[in-house]
C-alpha cells in the first residue's frame, strides 16, 4: 500500500470512516436517493447533483475501456454514470454500508453496463497502489475533510498511477470563505460524537500555490476550476491534467 501516513490523515479518515458507516448512513443514503428530504437537505442534492454533472461533463464523452478511479464513491451515482459512458470504474469508499447500498441499486438498473461499462465496488483506502493505475480519478467531495497538506499528498500518489499523456485528476475542495468558516467553528461546539468530520476550507490561490510547489506534481498542470453554490452546499471542482 501507499499511502500518506501522516497522523492527522489517519486520525480523520478513521473519523470518516465511523462517520459514514454508522452515524450517517441512513440519512446518506435517503439524501442520496429520489425520496422527499426537507428544505435544507434538498439545497444540498440539488449542489451534489450540479457539482457531479460538472465532474463528468469534464471527462471525455467516449469513455468505452477507460479506466476511472472514482475514490470515494459514496453510493455509486458517478459510477454509475461514468459506466453508462462504457467507462470501466472501480468504486471505492471506506464504508462498507455505503458501497452496499451503490451495489444495490446497480443490480435494480443494469442498464448502466449497455455500453460496455463495467463497475468494481470496493470497501476501503483509496490511497492503496494496488488498486492499479487510470486514465482518470474523480474525487467528488471525498478530500474535502482532510487538511491541504495531506490532500496534496493524496493527489501526489494518485498522479503516480496515472500515466497516460491524456489522464486528469477531478477532484473538489471546500473553498474558503466566510459562511464556510463561520460552518466550522460552530461545528465545534457540538459535542464529538454527533458531529459530522470536520470539513477543512482552503483558499483556491494557496492551493494553487501548493500544487505549484510540490514536486510530485510537476508534470501536472491546473485546468478548469468551477465552484458550485446551492443553499448549504458549496464545493468547488478542480482539475489537474498531466502537462503535454
Amino acid at each position: 500500500m501507499n499511502r500518506p501516513h501522516t497522523e492527522t490523515f489517519e486520525a480523520r479518515r478513521g473519523q470518516i470512516e465511523h462517520y459514514f458507516d454508522r452515524t450517517a448512513m441512513r440519512a446518506w443514503e435517503q439524501l442520496t436517493s429520489t425520496a422527499p428530504v426537507g428544505r435544507i437537505r434538498a439545497t444540498v442534492r440539488a449542489g451534489r447533483d450540479r457539482m457531479r454533472d460538472t465532474l463528468l461533463a469534464w471527462l471525455p464523452a467516449d469513455l468505452s475501456g477507460v479506466r476511472i478511479l472514482d475514490a470515494g464513491c459514496g453510493t455509486g451515482a458517478l459510477a454509475m454514470a461514468a459506466a453508462r459512458r462504457g467507462a470501466h470504474v472501480v468504486a471505492i469508499d471506506l464504508s462498507p454500508a455505503l458501497v452496499d447500498v451503490a451495489q444495490r441499486r446497480v443490480a435494480q438498473h443494469l442498464d448502466v453496463f449497455d455500453n460496455g461499462g463495467r463497475i468494481d465496488f470496493r470497501s476501503g483506502d483509496f490511497t492503496d497502489a494496488s488498486l492499479g493505475e487510470f486514465d482518470h480519478v474523480v474525487a467528488m467531495d471525498s478530500l474535502i475533510h482532510y487538511n491541504a497538506e495531506d490532500a496534496v499528498r493524496v493527489l501526489q500518489g494518485w498522479a503516480r498511477r496515472v500515466p497516460s499523456a491524456r489522464g486528469s485528476l477531478l477532484f473538489t475542495f471546500a473553498p474558503s470563505n466566510p459562511l464556510l468558516r463561520a460552518m466550522h467553528t460552530v461545528g465545534r461546539l457540538f459535542p464529538r460524537g454527533d458531529r459530522a468530520p470536520a470539513i477543512e476550507p482552503v483558499a483556491e490561490g494557496a492551493l494553487r500555490r501548493m500544487l505549484a510547489t510540490d514536486d510530485g506534481l510537476a508534470l501536472w498542470q491546473p485546468g478548469r476550476s468551477e465552484r458550485v453554490a446551492s443553499g448549504f452546499y458549496t464545493s468547488q471542482a478542480f482539475e489537474l491534467n498531466r502537462a503535454r
